[in-house]
Formats: C-alpha cells, sequence, structure tokens
C-alpha cells in the first residue's frame, strides 16, 4: 500500500511542473496578443502585404498612426484597377472602381486586413486557446508563433507569426479544421515611424466623399429561431427585405464571435429551390437547405459541418409553417 502512495504522489509531483509549465505558456501567448492587439492600434507603421488564396495573390499596402486618440489609415490595392480605403477617425471613404466613393460611420475598415488585428483578445480567449508554438523568422525579422485555436473545433483557427521587437503580425494563416491553409496574409515589407503618421496628416486636408446617411433597421420579429450556434457567436444584425433582381422577400440575420462571422438568410422556396447544397470556395461556406417549405441558406466563414449544423438546427414559429411569407 505504502509503495502505491508512493508512485501516487511521485506521478503528481511529475505532473504538476508540466501543468505550471503549459498555463505559463498559454498566458505567455495571450499577453503576446495583447501586445499585438496595442502595436497595431497605436503604433505609426507602413505594411506591404500580400494576400494568398487558393487561386490569386493580391499585394496591398497599409498605413496606420494614432493622432490624439484618433485613427488615420490607409489601404491600397497595389495590382489591376484602383482601389483603396480611407480612414479619418470615425469616417470610413471607399473607392472602388465602376461604384461612386462613398464614406459611412465606422471605426474599422471592411477591407484585407488579418481580422485578429482588430478583435478584443479577452473577450476570444473564452473560446479560443492561445498556444505559443515556438519561434520562426518571417519578412527578414524574428518572430514569436502563436496558434489561436477554437475550444469547440466548429470553426477556423490561425496561425501567427508576431514580429518580437514591434509586435505587429508578419504572417497570418487561416486554416480549416484539418490544419490545412485557406488564405495567408504574408508581409514583404514594413516600417515603424513616426513619419508615417506625418505622411497620414495630409489626410486631414482631402475632401473625402460625403457621409451616408443610412435609414433606420426596423427592429422586425422574425418568424424563425437558430437552436443552435457554437459558442460565442451572437446576433449583430436582423432585417427583412427583397432581393434586388427577383424582388423575393428575405428574412435574415448576421452572427459573429469577434474573429468570424456568418449570416443566415430564410426565403419561400420556388421552383429553382434545390433540396440541399455546399459549396465551399476558400474560407466562405454556403450551404443552402429545404425545410417546411421554406430555404434556409446559411454563407460566412465557417467549416462545412458547422454551417449544415446551424442550418439544421432553424425552427420556424406556428404562423411560419402555415405558409406566411417571410
Amino acid at each position: 500500500m505504502r509503495k502505491i502512495l508512493v508512485g501516487a504522489l511521485t506521478l503528481v509531483s511529475l505532473l504538476m511542473p508540466w501543468q505550471a509549465s503549459a498555463e505559463e505558456t498559454a498566458s505567455s501567448a495571450e499577453a503576446l496578443l495583447h501586445q499585438m492587439d496595442e502595436a497595431s492600434r497605436e503604433l505609426s507603421y507602413e505594411l506591404s502585404y500580400i494576400l494568398i488564396k487558393k487561386n490569386s495573390i493580391e499585394p496591398l499596402r497599409y498605413r496606420h498612426s494614432l493622432e490624439n486618440g484618433e485613427t488615420f489609415a490607409h489601404l491600397v490595392y497595389l495590382s489591376g484597377p484602383p482601389r483603396e480605403v480611407i480612414q479619418r477617425g470615425s469616417e470610413v471613404s471607399y473607392f472602388e472602381p465602376g461604384l461612386d466613393p462613398f464614406t459611412i460611420h465606422s471605426n474599422k475598415m471592411v477591407a484585407p486586413l488579418p481580422p485578429i488585428m482588430r478583435s478584443d483578445i479577452t473577450a476570444l480567449a473564452k473560446y479560443y486557446d492561445f498556444i505559443s508554438m515556438g519561434r520562426a523568422r518571417e519578412a527578414g525579422v524574428g518572430c514569436d508563433v502563436v496558434r489561436v485555436a477554437p475550444k469547440d473545433g466548429a470553426r477556423y483557427s490561425y496561425l501567427l507569426w508576431v514580429d518580437t521587437r514591434s509586435k505587429l503580425v508578419m504572417r497570418a494563416d487561416l486554416l480549416d479544421r484539418d490544419g490545412e491553409p485557406l488564405e495567408q496574409y504574408r508581409a514583404v515589407s514594413y516600417v515603424v515611424n513616426p513619419k508615417v503618421g506625418e505622411v497620414l496628416q495630409s489626410l486631414k486636408n482631402i475632401e473625402l466623399p460625403a457621409v451616408v446617411q443610412l435609414p433606420p433597421q426596423p427592429q422586425v420579429e422574425l418568424g424563425w429561431q437558430v437552436k443552435w450556434l457554437p459558442q460565442g457567436f451572437e446576433t449583430v444584425s436582423h432585417n427583412r427585405h427583397r432581393l434586388m433582381m427577383t424582388e423575393r422577400p428575405v428574412e435574415s440575420k448576421m452572427f459573429s464571435d469577434g474573429l468570424f462571422s456568418f449570416s443566415i438568410y430564410v426565403a419561400a422556396a420556388d421552383q429553382y429551390t434545390v433540396r440541399e447544397q455546399l459549396v465551399r470556395q476558400g474560407r466562405r461556406t454556403l450551404h443552402s437547405y429545404l425545410a417546411k417549405g421554406k430555404e434556409v441558406t446559411v454563407v460566412g466563414d465557417i467549416p462545412p459541418a458547422t454551417a449544415r449544423r446551424v442550418a439544421e438546427s432553424v425552427a420556424f414559429t406556428a404562423a411560419n409553417n402555415k405558409g406566411d411569407q417571410p
């Protein structure tokens, strides 16, 4: 009996340092991501990078500075037709080919930047594990490598290379559940310098498009509910509208966990509706499902299995089951 007790105590004593080491590693990985978040929001820097997808490579340049608490940023697409996004405080202006330039009230660009740069790390820690993966070299500098992995396995993960000196993201790989890359952000060159902020101060003096006044969205009661969502996903918006080309009435809800997002669309089935279809292109999944005379479509940055489970969890009210239009 004494030998068994001694053996058990020895095993516990061996496991305790390992457990403490794992907790310290997780803590250091989270601390590094907080430093990355602070650096990306507060430093004056210029970052040139390429966005690599399955069938395309997009070169971009991003400049950022913080002046008296206001963000100034400029994103330029470096190939193809001229395209750019300008942020000046709480206003973001978009210049796209074939569209009239416009400005909206927002504190974030809708642009190809690593989403982790604009996320609440503390909130993400509830649903993601932050795992230190050692060190590597990217964009000519030494980096700490961190994996951001979902605790429930129901969404994608990121592998990040963070510059050990500036704490800026040098590379971000979006990985599927098998660890295969879906897209990559890879820095080519960067500079951290107050002069970048001086250059961006010229944005104060340029004339940007007038702010678009979006009509208030009425709070409508939708005729369905979602019974299952991955942990951490919350409703961002919901509305009822008609499709532009077909005038088909559609109800929709958008969900986000602060890193990934997806939308659910519900419409009455018609002659073009198929019983079920699944399409994935890069990070984007589309799953369409026919239920009780309604076409339920899930579109967003989630794995196909998750999209299917979300779609099949949509439950309709009694009124909707009687055939009422969305």
